[in-house]
């Protein structure tokens, strides 16, 4: 139950952000160097006041009594030590800056597909490579949601620049890398907070790049990027870290198909966008597909 609460929670953030990233570059509020820069700071910040408040509270608790049970100082203890690690920041940083800068190359059709086939291939190429088995039902299950998948996104794309697809494979791939590191941390909020702050190393870098856009900057473009960092980033990918551990790769991989779907959704409601059928379909599909790949893994555990 824990890992379907978290889980539909990190995937609506993931659906937020697409949105609001789309306001902000959509709409040329900001531009993609900037974008990331503001997203990064937003997460560090928001992330850095939470871990502080929570790690006052975990000393607190260690120190309240000396007689307090071994396992829980041995644990909170393990709590604070997990910072975590630079391969995941790189990660992290890359996974940014290449969506925002291939967001702005590709239309939404387009850029969706490269980047979740870039994810399925990292993550469900990982889950295999760690003898993740798949039952004939869930591959068929998966191979329905991608059917789905792709109905939903291909009336919108097109050819895509080589640059703009090589840059959101990127951005695919590095986000299927920051996902699956997030199965061994021992505290998401931690593991994510700490990934954030040490990002900021990249900003004095990026910031080359946006210098010759901080003109054309508007007030809506900094709020949404902020936004987008410190919420539906910070927190939200602190709950997908949450969520990692409790969940295969393969399993991590299919259930973000819902993605495109909760942000197809989003437009709808909050940005005035046409509610097709092909949209009711598409979504029908997705999300029933991706229904029985998880029950049906709950089945075989059952069963064996």
């Amino acid at each position: 139950m824990k890992a379907a609460l978290y889980t539909i929670i990190a995937l609506i953030a993931f659906a937020a952000n697409s949105l609001f990233c789309r306001m902000a570059l959509a709409e040329g509020y900001i531009d993609a160097w900037s974008f990331t820069i503001i997203r990064l700071l937003g997460g560090a910040i928001c992330l850095s006041i939470i871990m502080v408040v929570h790690a006052r509270r975990l000393t607190r608790q260690s120190m309240a009594d000396t007689s307090i049970d071994t396992d829980i100082s041995i644990n909170n203890n393990a709590i604070l030590n997990d910072k975590g690690s630079w391969l995941s920041s790189i990660s992290l940083v890359v996974y940014a800056l290449c969506f925002s800068l291939a967001y702005v190359e590709l239309d939404t059709g387009t850029g969706a597909l490269i980047l979740f086939a870039a994810v399925q291939l990292t993550m469900i190429g990982w889950g295999i490579y760690k003898k993740e088995q798949l039952s004939a039902l869930q591959w068929i299950a998966f191979m329905v949601a991608v059917a789905g998948f792709i109905y939903l996104m291909l009336p919108s794309a097109a050819v895509p620049s080589l640059s703009g697809a090589a840059i959101m494979a990127i951005s695919g791939v590095a986000w299927g890398v920051y996902s699956i590191r997030g199965q061994s941390c021992i505290s998401p909020l931690r593991a994510t907070g700490f990934n954030f702050i040490r990002s900021l190393a990249a900003i004095p870098i990026i910031g080359l790049m946006a210098i010759g856009y901080l003109s054309d900057i508007q007030s809506e473009g900094i709020v949404l990027a902020f936004i987008s960092g410190a919420i539906t980033s910070g927190l939200g990918y602190s709950i997908w870290y949450t969520a990692m551990p409790l969940l295969k790769s393969t399993q991590a991989a299919v259930v973000q198909f819902c993605v495109p779907v909760l942000a197809a959704a989003a437009g709808v409601l909050f940005l005035s966008e046409q509610l097709t059928m092909r949209f009711i379909v598409a979504s029908s599909i997705i999300l029933g597909a991706v229904l029985v790949f998880i029950l049906n893994k709950k089945a075989a555990k059952l069963a064996s």
